[in-house]
């Protein structure tokens, strides 16, 4: 059964993600949309990744769209996610589909399916689709078909994205600071996105991997510090005062600091949000996900914030903000959210908003980094997964219905069940232990005020399911 995971559906290509499946979400997706503005016309924005075949997979969903008499806004070429979304918005679309698997490795490939307000969709859109594409008959999506070009339009996303990020950003400052920024495109889709907007303002750049590869260079297109070797040292050999990366679809950043040391998300997080209230002024509510640090909660609590807590995935941030909720959201995932900016994470947006954060603090990010543990505290997360089997999914199950009062002679202050079990400690530490929605394994994670009782934690957890 073909189903849609924490962000869009993911599968092996060739095993599951095939050109007959894939035509069964998009005319699943086109039955749903029927139904949910019958006797409307309807237009989609259609969008890929850099993938092995991710452009063939988007021209069959355009044709197949077009036999549906839908309007298709096919991408000139290879996008990030938060330019498809803002296409949507800005040509007041029912929708936008972009096949990417985001960080996940080069065999892999996805469908991520966005609704009228550009977000993410929800579950309840997602299992519409899904039971949607259960009717859907093989013949019915045959390939012996012609596209009726009628429908489809050729659109160019870049410009624009580029011109709605240029009143984001505050680039005349970033300028005037005269930092160097070290880029890593890890072969995605913010190649002419990320670098074009700072070398058209004028801002030193050093670049690598800025061209196409399938392949990701034979590793997988995400932030990680294993990824990001070559912008650790680039960084270093060039003196650039940061280093921005960006995954393959262009939606999660990855930072380095001055001394080439990667900058974990949560830390980033803590920065921005910390950032955004002090010197901007912003107030309202502030969100993150079960297995996001709690240096955002410390830091709302210095200003007398709500916080909202969301199962993980971006698509319960940005309903928060399509709500006008929120004025910030994150995941430790590396995603962000921020008021007047886009329902959908911006891995571009947040790394221009960190060099513009340095520019007006005038520090470094490491200088930064200690101002913010010396008036917050410091949190240190750990996490590890664990191949899914009966036995896990079971204890799992009855841990979630019959939580420890305490654990590694922790006490317990309070329990959330909203995605798999959390547990919460004295002095905002935590244990999570959730079935992931992208991989076949359970994920554990845990965060306390040193590591050696973070690891703790952890290992007390993996004992519970193992």
């Amino acid at each position: 059964m073909i189903s849609f995971g924490t962000s869009g559906w993911r599968a092996v290509m060739g095993d599951e993600f095939t050109f007959l499946n894939v035509r069964r979400v998009v005319q699943a997706i086109a039955n749903y949309l029927k139904q949910k503005f019958p006797g409307q016309d309807l237009s989609l924005v259609v969008g890929y990744d850099t993938r092995f075949l991710s452009a063939r997979f988007a021209q069959e969903a355009a044709s197949l769209l077009s036999k549906n008499k839908i309007q298709v806004y096919l991408t000139e070429r290879d996008c990030p996610s938060q330019a498809l979304a803002y296409q949507i918005i800005r040509g007041g679309h029912s929708g936008g589909i972009n096949f990417t698997a985001s960080f996940n490795p080069p065999k892999f490939n996805g469908l991520k399916f966005n609704v009228e307000t550009g977000a993410p969709a929800l579950p309840e859109v997602t299992d519409q689709i899904e039971n949607e594409v259960e009717q859907v008959r093989t013949e019915a999506v045959s390939p012996d078909y012609y596209p009726d070009r009628s429908y489809i339009h050729s659109v160019d996303l870049q410009s624009g994205y580029l011109e709605f990020l240029q009143k984001k950003i505050d680039f005349k400052i970033i300028k005037k600071s005269g930092i160097k920024i070290g880029i890593d495109l890890l072969f995605g889709t913010s190649r002419e996105y990320l670098d074009e907007i700072l070398e058209e303002n004028g801002i030193p750049v050093e670049v690598i991997h800025g061209y196409i590869d399938p392949y990701f260079g034979g590793i997988s297109p995400a932030c990680t510090e294993k990824n990001l070797v070559e912008l650790k040292k680039l960084v270093k050999n060039r003196g650039c005062a940061l280093g921005l990366s960006t995954d393959a679809d262009g939606d999660r950043f990855g930072l380095v600091d001055e001394n080439g040391q990667l900058v974990i998300a949560n830390y980033v997080l803590a920065l921005l949000l910390e950032y955004l209230l002090r010197v901007k002024g912003w107030r309202g509510g502030v969100a993150r996900s079960v297995t996001t640090t709690h240096l955002i909660d410390r830091i709302a609590r210095n200003y007398d914030l709500p916080v909202y807590r969301t199962p993980v995935g971006f698509k319960y941030l940005a309903d928060l903000f399509i709500k006008g909720r929120i004025i910030f959201g994150g995941e430790e995932s590396a995603c962000l959210a921020v008021k007047d900016h886009l329902p959908e994470k911006d891995g571009i947006f947040a790394g221009l908003l960190v060099a513009e954060m340095m520019a007006v603090y005038g520090q470094s990010l490491t200088e930064l980094l200690n101002q913010l543990f010396k008036k917050y505290g410091k949190m240190v997360g750990v996490q590890t997964s664990l191949g899914l089997s009966a036995g896990i999914s079971k204890r799992l199950k009855e841990l979630i219905k019959n939580p420890p009062e305490t654990i590694g002679g922790k006490r317990v202050t309070s329990v959330e069940t909203m995605d798999g079990l959390k547990l919460v400690f004295p002095g905002d530490s935590w244990l999570t232990l959730r079935l992931s929605g992208t991989e076949p394994v359970v994920r554990c994670y845990s965060e306390a005020e040193t590591r050696p009782e973070a690891r703790a934690l952890l290992n007390s957890g993996i004992k519970l399911l193992c």
